[in-house]
């Protein structure tokens, strides 16, 4: 008898522990349990803890609301500007709603990852290079709403983020960004050293005309630059030489070549002497023959 009793309370032991184990299920902080009952979904959500299900009738998924991220594999693309580029990104996406996530989609991170290779090519087919290299921010953004389109409302899908993490270019493009780069900064040189140019011929322009109200200015200025020559201990001799005294020079020379100007109507004439006049008195019969013979040239004494 009391072995039969013994047996009983086995048995029973061993259904109760049978039953626990088929009705007590364990959800995780971070989960969801989605509860079928013979096949059809319970709109109760079971939340995080210990939850009781009836066993054989009922049957719970357990759903991650966990952020996940999956890496969107390198996609060669043809830009707008008709450039062959490989990018490829990263998306960060999570669940909002379990239940649509299990009975609308199957398998929603694969789902997932082949919507956001579909919206690479799709965004990047539409954009320009320079728009990609620049505003990087604007194309996360758009590629963001283009993948949570079909996957929010539908899947039960949340994408929190979208990045494009690297953009390969063929070699011949990136050369020619940089000869692109190089001449812009050639460019932007030239440009703040013309204006720099300017800037100083201002300065300079403002200096001369407060020079000009001191006249002792340029001999300061003058003896200024003879001490900084000085400085640099070289052998160089510099002598000033003021520029007042060319200016007397050229006064002084110009004043003696300058002619007598010529008398008014009334003034008299004064003679001028000729060649006769000038050599001195008349010459007598004797020097005239040997003045004639000199200029005939031969030498000869005339004939008494």
């Amino acid at each position: 008898m009391a072995a039969a009793v013994v047996v009983v309370l086995v048995i029973v032991v061993a259904l109760v522990v049978l039953v626990a184990s088929l009705s007590i299920r364990l959800v995780q902080q971070y989960q969801r349990g989605v509860v079928f009952r013979f096949g059809r979904v319970l709109e109760h959500i079971r939340q995080p803890g210990f939850q009781v299900i009836i066993p054989v009738a009922d049957r719970m998924v357990r759903v991650s609301m966990q952020t996940t991220v999956i890496g969107v594999p390198a996609q060669g693309v043809i830009t707008r500007d008709n450039v062959t580029l490989t990018v490829d990104a990263v998306v960060y996406y999570r669940v909002v709603d379990p239940v649509k996530a299990l009975v609308n989609v199957r398998d929603y991170p694969s789902a997932v990852l082949q919507v956001a290779q579909t919206a690479l090519r799709s965004v990047i087919g539409k954009a320009d290079l320079d728009t990609l290299l620049r505003d990087r921010d604007r194309i996360n953004a758009e590629l963001k709403t283009v993948i949570d389109a079909p996957t929010e409302k539908p899947w039960g899908l949340l994408i929190e983020r979208v990045e494009v993490k690297d953009v390969a270019l063929p070699e011949g493009m990136k050369r020619s960004m940089s000869r692109q780069a190089e001449a812009e900064r050639e460019r932007r040189a030239r440009v703040i050293a013309a204006d720099g140019e300017f800037q100083a011929s201002r300065r300079l322009a403002d200096a001369s005309r407060a020079m000009a109200n001191t006249p002792g200015a340029y001999q300061l200025r003058l003896l200024q630059t003879v001490v900084d020559v000085a400085a640099e201990k070289n052998s160089t001799l510099v002598m000033p030489f003021p520029v007042e005294l060319l200016r007397f020079f050229d006064r002084l020379a110009g004043g003696g070549t300058e002619q007598a100007a010529p008398a008014g109507p009334g003034a008299t004439e004064q003679a001028v002497p000729g060649p006769a006049e000038q050599a001195g008195p008349a010459l007598g019969p004797v020097t005239e023959g040997v003045a004639a013979a000199a200029a005939d040239g031969e030498g000869r004494r005339p004939a008494p």
